[in-house]
């Protein structure tokens, strides 16, 4: 799969499905965290909540036929939009 077409496609669906009306999607930086407060200098954190994690998830299922487990291993694939598009990318079979 395209990485970066990938980043994209999952910028769109944060934006779409958690409903951030007025946010441009190419706005969110790969790298920037998605739940939580930013720390250590990295990009600047969207804030998240669990309630967002879960329509997250569920989203990203749907629409990549991906499984994304639970407890601490989802929280390292939620961490960024890098990590995501990462981890759909190795879960799905190329073609």
């Amino acid at each position: 799969m395209d990485l970066p077409l990938l980043k994209s496609e999952i910028k769109a669906l944060i934006v779409q499905e958690l409903n951030l009306q007025g946010r441009d999607p190419a706005s969110i930086q790969d790298d920037a965290q998605l739940f939580g407060s930013s720390q250590d200098g990295r990009a600047p954190s969207l804030g998240l909540d669990s309630l967002d994690a879960l329509q997250l998830a569920m989203s990203v299922e749907e629409r990549y036929g991906v499984r994304i487990p639970e407890g601490p291993e989802a929280r390292s694939i939620f961490a960024s939009v890098t990590s995501i598009a990462t981890y759909v990318a190795a879960q799905k079979p190329s073609g």
